[in-house]
């Protein structure tokens, strides 16, 4: 971003995160401006807004709703960021649904701390017309202490690790006195879902699924605990098992290892029972606007996300390269994220991103990147096996060459050297095995280390590391 907008009566946010801001990065502040008290070298926004024109700009011809309206790129969880196609109906859906079906008011104040360039950041303040609500006020924040110190109705927006960073901050008196009714966002685990909501007094989680281009969001709309069942608890949404066309999403069969949807004998895909992990797909109906897919600028990249003969001979889906499991109410919950992604510390990682930063920086060595899981942590930590049969990495060097050319969540937390890495009779990299075997030093006798964020270099992992992070002691 090239400037930051905040609230003046704020600075204490901002002065919290004001060491990660780029030094280039223009500030302003907009209401009462009183220097000495607002964010060192930021400029008062409203003379510069007073100055310009007050009338609407001009508008082209009309178009219809399944015209385009933008394109926004995605977030590179199943591959490299593609330019997604939003049409006009696509974009008042989102921002109706996300309205109406969590019962927001055209007074509240969306409390946010999640970049605007992805489709998450851009719906809350959607003006539309009369059908929609006005435009909600929205705060672009990233402070853990101030929510207390506004008073307005607040609907804060999450993810799952921002959850987990916040019940790690010591308890204040502060913290429950403040006007948050609902929490709206994604990947909030189960295991801390009852523990946030009732240190921070949250009456109600808005747990949701989606993507940029998909046709098969999904939303909890309860945010209860169900009984004995566990119910909602953790789920991103729900679909009806006894009318299941209404909403036509479907968990299909997999084959292990891979994406490949399994087919009976007629050549169908299998569904998932409830309790069976299976990847998410929507049933695609052009006609209707809640079931259209619009997919991307590249007719290849749109392709790749559509499979046929799915429930029936003809028919087609878009597949959302994401595995959830449904519980026998019909709640769905996420499992894992399939093919060349994962998620880690709230971003996506493109996998065959890393893989060709990492080959171009090793002089086009074979490597395989992929995601582990680690105990108590969200989402999956980086991995890479570098093929280096003559022991020539140097993994520190290597680590000072990741820094200039890709993000911190994006770099590596473990490596594994090895001779070779495992391939296809076509070339194709096998990656089941390695993310079988983990980063446990017990499962293979390649070198492996892990990255220590504190000395900022990679360590060797022998067993007394591993059980540590196993443990949970050693920092991520």
């Amino acid at each position: 971003a090239r400037a930051a907008l905040v609230p003046a009566a704020v600075p204490a946010a901002v002065s919290e995160v004001s060491a990660m801001l780029g030094k280039n990065m223009a500030k302003f502040c907009s209401g009462a401006f009183v220097p000495g008290q607002v964010p060192a070298g930021s400029e008062h926004l409203d003379p510069l807004l007073s100055s310009c024109p007050t009338s609407a700009p001009p508008c082209g011809p009309g178009g219809g709703l399944d015209e385009r309206l933008f394109y926004i790129y995605t977030s590179g969880t199943t591959g490299m960021p593609k330019a997604a196609i939003v049409v006009h109906s696509r974009y008042l859906r989102i921002a109706a649904f996300g309205y109406y079906g969590y019962r927001l008011r055209p007074e509240d104040v969306l409390y946010t701390c999640l970049p605007l360039y992805h489709a998450a950041g851009w719906w809350p303040p959607a003006p539309g017309p009369p059908l929609l609500p006005p435009g909600l006020p929205f705060l672009l924040l990233a402070s853990s202490s101030s929510l207390a110190s506004l008073c307005c109705p607040l609907v804060v927006q999450y993810i799952g690790e921002l959850c987990r960073f916040l019940l790690r901050q010591p308890v204040r008196e502060a913290e429950a006195r403040h006007c948050v009714r609902l929490a709206l966002g994604n990947g909030l685990r189960a295991g801390i879902w009852e523990e946030f909501r009732s240190r921070f007094r949250i009456q109600q989680i808005g747990e949701f699924y989606g993507a940029t281009e998909c046709n098969c969001s999904l939303a909890n709309l309860d945010g209860k605990v169900r009984g004995g069942h566990g119910g909602a608890l953790g789920a991103c949404g729900f679909t009806s098992r006894l009318l299941p066309n209404v909403y036509p999403v479907r968990l299909l069969k997999v084959r292990e290892g891979s994406t490949e949807l399994l087919r009976d004998p007629a050549g169908l895909c299998v569904p998932c029972a409830p309790g069976e992990p299976g990847l998410l797909v929507g049933q695609i109906q052009q006609q209707d606007p809640l079931r259209r897919f619009d997919g991307y600028l590249s007719p290849g990249a749109t392709s790749s996300k559509i499979a046929t003969d799915v429930l029936r001979q003809g028919d087609q889906a878009y597949v959302s390269g994401d595995v959830l499991v449904m519980d026998e109410f019909g709640y769905l919950y996420f499992r894992e994220r399939s093919g060349e992604g994962f998620r880690w510390r709230g971003e996506n990682v493109s996998s065959s991103e890393v893989e060709a930063a990492l080959s171009r920086l090793l002089g086009q060595a074979e490597v395989a990147v992929y995601g582990v899981e680690v105990p108590g942590v969200e989402g999956k930590a980086g991995m890479a096996a570098i093929a280096d049969p003559m022991a020539k990495v140097n993994p520190n060097a290597l680590y000072q060459e990741l820094q200039k050319v890709l993000p911190a969540y994006a770099r590596p937390v473990f490596l594994r050297l090895l001779p070779q890495v495992d391939t296809t009779g076509t070339f194709k990299i096998q990656k089941f095995r390695l993310q079988q075997e983990g980063f446990d030093p017990q499962q293979t006798s390649d070198r492996l280390y892990f990255l220590d964020p504190r000395q900022g270099s990679y360590l060797p992992l022998e067993l007394p590391l591993y059980q540590r992070i196993q443990a949970g002691t050693a920092a991520l």
